[in-house]
Parts: structure tokens; C-alpha cells; sequence
């Protein structure tokens, strides 16, 4: 059903999820263990549900199902597309998992707009909208993660000049934790709309979004090679061109002159009477890319040979030019690691454009006395938020994406640990923030001192879903 939501039923449910028509099928009786991204959560749950080829309207029965039979046995909710989170944002302890492995994308040419449903993928995305000359507006970095966990997360991508991923949200369709089906958007049930987006899916499931999308074009990189203390500024004027459609920077990240020198690219429009090709990378360039990436750990020189292929190489290949649709086509196995001893571990930090010098300084002196390997830090341009209770970007920041190459020992996890709170109370301290997706790592004070909605969200979220359905591990740390 799709009506919209009064006040009293945001408060106190509705009473369409006692007619549960079809009782959740148990799995096994015995637990299983699933685990997420960080590969350090081994987290059991109760249940789990894979959601594949399932019709819509059997889907939303069975799921009103397995919530009215959590609310009975008091287990805790979690539903995702693929667990890429970090820190256990997608799994439950002893709780229902579900995993939505597929889903749709119908476009609409006339509003410049897709919906995706529950378990639509970007690569899915991508590959229905490119035979028709369109492309998301903005997408996550990897074609591999979820449409309604990008939602989940207000996840921002490098397209530009754009804010968060919420910004190109039209309208949801969410079930809340009575079974309730209500449309939400910033005119339409806008503080429940505020509240799920961003939301780690504490208030819902996502069942579908409708979403703006652009042109599909031909764009052809500019490189320009710039001193750290002068990419601020830079960057900035550079988003300000309207002919600039996809941006990024990076540090270098070589030992010996650490984050002294930045790398500035953007992509803009190339005119061309051809058919555009195929949103796809040859396998011979992604495997490159990946030995080169993974040559940085324990090796200076390794490091250099990275900067010298990104600032020298790359520049003069005869193949530069790209769609925007294949630029953003890429997944996460691009550069995925082979070692079982390590694991990737992602932190993001924004910070104001007059402050990011004084992040670069925060940096040296944090990371370089830190047993961690760092791989990249990229940069990226994240227009103002102001829709998500949870918001990172108040303002308009310079995102930093660091890689660190962590081994799975309890003493780099301690290490890693402190590394991030010693970041976070340095970028606090410049008027940024961190994002949340990550290890679980932030002390709840620092959560508290840098989203200050963080209050506000968990007091909203115990009116909306009074049992406490939807939770996770985040939930856990820093609102139970």
C-alpha cells in the first residue's frame, strides 16, 4: 500500500502489519556466521534471508512476516545488498540478516529519472541506462554496491558539482518496522525521509528509489601536477567550471616527501559524431592497475612506481578518454587484496577548503608514526548537505578517502584504533567530520561532539520503531 504517513502512525504503527498473510519460512535452527568487508566482524545471526528473483509483492509480504516474528522473539533486523560497510552496519548479532542480491531499474526519459528497487546494484544501474544515453547522476566509487545501501549511507561520488547521493533522491518507498509501505520525500513524509537517508537502515528497508539521472557523454581528463598546500584552492575554482563533470585529487603518499605533492583531474566533455562505446575497461588495464596498487605495501619503491604510472604514465596514454557511464563502472575486486594476513580498510574524513592544509599537517604527523599502510588518499569535492539528520557535510568540504593495508592482528587493531581517534580529534578540531560506514573504531563522544543530531536521530528512531527492530552494530556503539 502507498499512502502518506500521519504523525500517529509514525509514533505508533500501523495496525495493516497484523494481517500477515505468509509466515516467514525458518532457516536452519542452528546459527550462521556472516561477516562484512572489514573481514573482522564474524558476527552470528539467528537467520538468513537471501533474497533473490522474488517478485515485489512477495517480497514486502514475506518481509512483513520475518519483522512481526522478530517483534515476537525480541531479535534485532538487518537488511543489505552486500555488506560492504566496515564496521557491522549491516549485520545483527543474533538477529535476522537479509541479503538482497537482485533488483530492477526502470527509467523514465521523460522526468530524467530511474527507479531502482530493493537490491539494484550500480553495475545494473549503469548497464540499463547506457543503451539509452543516460547515467546516474551520482553513484558510489564501485559499480558493485547497492542502490538502497548508497541511499543507507548518503554515500557521495566524484561526479561534480554535486552533494551527497541523497541530493538526487527523488522519493523512497520504505517499510517501516510495523510493515507499513510509505512513499517519502522531501515534500512527502520529509522527516522520515531525513532521518532513513543516511540512516544506516535503522528506520526501514528501502524497498525502492526514484532517482535523477544525466547524459551519458565522452569526457577526456586534464592532469595537473600541484604543490599540497596549494590543492585547495585549486580544486575549489575547478569545481566552479561548468564544463567539469568528474573531478578527484590525490596525495602522493611516498615516505620520503609525504603528501607533499597533489595530482588534479578532471574530466570534461569531448564533442564526437561516433557511438559511444560500451561502459567497460579491458581485463589487461584492471590487472595492471591492481599490481601496481598492491606493489605499495612494505615498498617505498612501490610507491613511487604508483605516483610516477598516475602523474606520468597515465597522462600520456593514448586511451585516456572514457564515457562517464565507464568511469563509474568499476568494482571493488578492481583492487582487492589476495593476502589473507591483511585487509583494506577505508576512513573518510571532510574538512572545510581553508582548513585542508591544516588536515595534510594533521596527517603527517599522525599517520607517519602509525604502524599502518597507507596506500591512497584521494580527494574528492562534497557539496553542502543540508537534507540528512546525520549529515557529514553541513557545508560544503574536500573529502579525503585514505586505503590503509591493515594485517588482522589484535595488535594492528589496537594500533588502528588509536590512529583513528587520534584523526578524529584532529579533524574535529578543524571544524570537519568523519564518516560513519567505517570500523567502529570513534569513541561515542566524538560521534557526539561531530554529529550533533546524533541525539535527535536516536530519539526519533525509538518513537518510529518503539521494539528496536532495525539495529546493528553501529546502533549498538553509539545510540543503544
Amino acid at each position: 500500500m502507498r499512502r502518506k504517513l500521519t504523525r500517529r502512525d509514525m509514533i505508533t504503527g500501523s495496525a495493516a502489519a497484523a494481517c500477515v498473510l505468509v509466515a516467514p519460512r525458518r532457516a536452519r535452527a542452528q546459527s550462521v556466521t556472516l561477516n562484512d568487508a572489514s573481514e573482522l566482524n564474524p558476527t552470528p545471526v539467528a537467520r538468513h534471508w537471501i533474497v533473490k528473483g522474488t517478485p515485489k509483492t512477495d517480497f514486502i509480504a514475506r518481509l512483513r512476516a520475518e519483522l512481526k516474528a522478530a517483534a515476537a522473539e525480541g531479535r534485532p533486523v538487518a537488511v543489505s545488498t552486500a555488506r560492504h560497510s566496515m564496521g557491522g552496519q549491516s549485520l545483527a548479532r543474533d538477529g535476522v540478516a537479509v541479503s538482497l542480491m537482485d533488483g530492477t531499474c526502470e527509467p523514465n526519459s521523460q522526468s530524467r529519472s530511474y527507479r531502482a528497487t530493493a537490491g539494484t546494484r550500480w553495475r545494473d544501474v549503469i548497464a540499463t541506462l547506457d543503451p539509452l544515453g543516460f547515467s546516474p547522476a551520482v553513484t558510489q566509487s564501485n559499480n558493485d554496491f547497492g542502490v538502497s545501501g548508497t541511499f543507507s549511507v548518503n554515500a557521495h561520488g566524484w561526479p561534480v558539482p554535486y552533494g551527497p547521493f541523497g541530493s538526487t533522491v527523488r522519493s523512497i518507498e520504505l517499510m517501516t518496522a510495523d510493515g507499513a509501505v510509505v512513499t517519502c520525500s522531501r515534500s512527502e513524509n520529509s522527516e522520515l525521509f531525513r532521518l532513513a537517508l543516511g540512516g544506516y537502515g535503522l528506520l526501514g528497508v528501502v524497498l525502492s528509489a526514484e532517482i535523477e539521472m544525466v547524459d551519458n557523454v565522452l569526457l577526456a581528463p586534464s592532469y595537473d601536477i600541484i604543490p599540497s598546500a596549494d590543492f585547495a584552492p585549486r580544486f575549489i575554482d575547478a569545481t566552479a567550471d561548468p564544463a567539469a563533470r568528474m573531478m578527484y585529487g590525490r596525495l602522493s603518499v611516498v615516505r620520503e616527501d609525504f603528501l607533499d605533492e597533489a595530482l588534479l583531474t578532471t574530466y570534461r566533455p569531448v564533442d564526437t559524431s561516433d557511438p559511444l562505446p560500451p561502459p567497460e575497461f579491458g581485463s589487461a588495464a584492471k590487472s595492471l592497475a591492481r599490481r601496481v596498487y598492491r606493489a605499495q605495501i612494505g615498498s617505498d619503491r612501490g610507491k613511487r612506481m604508483r605516483w610516477w604510472v598516475e602523474t606520468v604514465l597515465r597522462p600520456h596514454a593514448s586511451s585516456n578518454r572514457a564515457t562517464r557511464n565507464a568511469l563509474l563502472n568499476t568494482p571493488v575486486a578492481l583492487l582487492a587484496s589476495n593476502d589473507s594476513a591483511r585487509v583494506d580498510i577505508l576512513h573518510e574524513y571532510f574538512v572545510p577548503a581553508e582548513r585542508f592544509g591544516d588536515f595534510v599537517a594533521l596527517c603527517r604527523e599522525v599517520i607517519q608514526v602509525s604502524r599502518q599502510e597507507l596506500l591512497n588518499i584521494t580527494l574528492r569535492y562534497v557539496a553542502a548537505d543540508d537534507l540528512s539528520v546525520l549529515a557529514y557535510a553541513p557545508g560544503p568540504r574536500i573529502a579525503g578517502v585514505m586505503a590503509f593495508s591493515q594485517r588482522k592482528t589484535p595488535e594492528d587493531e589496537r594500533e588502528m584504533r588509536r590512529l583513528t581517534q587520534r584523526l578524529i580529534d584532529g579533524v574535529a578540531a578543524l571544524g570537519g567530520s568523519f564518516y560513519l560506514p567505517y570500523r567502529l573504531h570513534a569513541r561515542r563522544d566524538q560521534v557526539e561532539r561531530i554529529y550533533a543530531n546524533a541525539g535527535a536521530f536516536a530519539a526519533a528512531k525509538r518513537k518510529l520503531d518503539r521494539k528496536l527492530i532495525f539495529r546493528n552494530a553501529l546502533w549498538d556503539a553509539y545510540f543503544a
